[in-house]
């Protein structure tokens, strides 16, 4: 079932060349066409690199590691994601400043490649479970079936029982008296009488076939059975001090969960959580683990991408005291990573020489050059990203398909208002994007978030309660102007609302 696991990543991308990566790319994120270029070539490395069948040439191959230079809410980070996603690699996004030397403040920097690889299991686990789906769900609709139609309770004496007190106290019964026509009452009643139970043999098969109609229909969902649940003996564990508390715990809790027994313990559940609860428990049987972790941790090591964000915060400003010692001791934990180790995790051992390594930072007031020359090594390709212009803010607003203005526009037609911007409104709000960046702090796209909620604040909390000749509503340059300018205007005001 999963031979061809080996050269999934390859289907992935086989067919993108780094002109459709960037057009991808240019679908969700406007400008930065030298970064998306840098991106598309590493990518297509990583394609290029499993075609070579010289295996000794092949594992000397690494990728170039890149570091994005520019302010934030330039698209360093969406560039990041979009290209996790377009490529369906197993991707982590950390920043630079929750890490410390010895882990005490901090978190380890190992626990990047365990976040890595967990999100890698669960990316191939959603693969295998689309393949069993079907085979999962058939399994899960005859356990169903088998506790419908089997007998429940103790049955009275024949001359105390009658079927209306069985059809009240199974449903199901009154669904079997109406399809087996050829049955009389007194047949049915006899055959409940005697605690008959119903199978899959012949004479049933046409109630089993009715009762999977109906559950696939989802009629049945809000009826109650009783099933069994696994549950895990796992012991209390107190970890005294530290703020590494949770992840340790969920280490442990992870160790222990592996090789202590099982028990199993019934419950009473609606229909629609028991396909729930019993649809993992068949995916959990019909998925091969050791496979699935191989799979996982392969996929970790040849097409897993982790982005280090504010990667400047951890440079070293000259002097050797205080906090720049910290900040050079993460560059020095950082450093074995970045350049190929074996990290230690619960589903085995991970190496990451073939980590794709993406940083990035605003290096306002540090440069590149003031990373250890070590780690700056492992970071061959550098890419400056620009600086967004009223032009970009125009486009960002309307261009890519999760646009500010789709999202609103979509979010209100929920509550039947009919929203629309003009070009001038469009104009007017990326110009106050602009001049505020400009005047105050520059946050880049992220600006035009606040603007926009600030825009629609009124609207959305009276949406609801619209008269129907109320629901069409026009954002022109004139609203824009009545919402937002006198904000901007006092200096005061702005800094806390925009």
């Amino acid at each position: 079932m999963h031979g061809k696991d080996s050269n999934k990543e390859i289907n992935f991308i086989e067919t993108l060349t780094p002109k459709q990566i960037v057009e991808e790319l240019d679908k969700y994120i406007v400008g930065q066409n030298k970064a998306k270029k840098i991106v598309a070539i590493a990518i297509r490395n990583r394609l290029r690199r499993q075609k070579i069948k010289d295996l000794q040439l092949k594992e000397e191959i690494y990728p170039k590691n890149i570091i994005m230079i520019g302010p934030t809410g330039c698209g360093k980070t969406e560039i990041a994601r979009r290209l996790s996603k377009l490529t369906k690699a197993p991707f982590v996004k950390v920043e630079a400043t929750k890490f410390t030397e010895v882990g005490y403040v901090g978190r380890d920097v190992d626990s990047i490649i365990r976040d890595l690889i967990a999100n890698s299991y669960n990316l191939v686990r959603k693969e295998y479970e689309k393949e069993l789906e079907e085979i999962a769900k058939k399994n899960v609709e005859d356990k169903i079936i088998n506790i419908l139609i089997s007998p429940t309770t103790k049955k009275k004496k024949p001359e105390e029982t009658t079927i209306q007190e069985d059809i009240l106290k199974n449903p199901m019964l009154l669904l079997k008296a109406f399809m087996d026509m050829s049955q009389t009452g007194k047949e049915i009643q006899t055959g409940m009488e005697q605690n008959k139970g119903y199978d899959a043999s012949q004479e049933d098969q046409k109630l089993r076939d009715a009762i999977r109609e109906q559950l696939r229909r989802g009629d049945l969902d809000s009826y109650e059975i009783e099933i069994e649940v696994p549950v895990q003996a796992i012991p209390m564990i107190q970890v005294m001090g530290g703020p590494n508390i949770e992840e340790i715990d969920m280490q442990l809790q992870s160790m222990f969960s592996d090789f202590l027994p099982k028990r199993n313990k019934k419950r009473k559940v609606t229909i629609e959580e028991a396909k729930q609860i019993l649809f993992q428990q068949e995916i959990d049987k019909l998925i091969d683990q050791e496979k699935l972790k191989a799979e996982a941790i392969r996929r970790a090591e040849q097409l897993g991408i982790v982005f280090i964000d504010e990667i400047d915060k951890i440079c070293g400003r000259g002097g050797h005291y205080g906090a720049d010692v910290s900040r050079e001791g993460v560059q020095r934990d950082l450093l074995p990573i970045v350049e190929g180790s074996t990290v230690n995790t619960r589903f085995g051992p991970v190496k990451t020489d073939h980590i794709l390594f993406i940083s990035a930072g605003a290096f306002h007031t540090s440069k590149p050059s003031d990373l250890i020359p070590e780690l700056q090594g492992r970071f061959p390709l550098r890419v400056e990203l620009e600086e967004l212009t009223k032009e970009d803010f125009k486009r960002i607003l309307t261009q890519p398909q999760n646009s500010l203005t789709k999202q609103a526009i979509k979010l209100l037609e929920t509550e039947g208002v009919q929203l629309e911007f003009t070009e001038d409104a469009i104009e007017r709000i990326a110009s106050y994007a602009y001049e505020l960046n400009n005047k105050m702090e520059n946050i880049g796209a992220r600006r035009l978030h606040t603007i926009m909620e600030n825009l629609i604040e009124d609207i959305s909390f009276e949406a609801p309660d619209l008269k129907e000749n109320e629901k069409k509503i026009i954002i022109d340059s004139k609203y824009v102007d009545e919402k937002i300018s006198k904000i901007v205007e006092n200096k005061d005001l702005s800094q806390y609302i925009l």
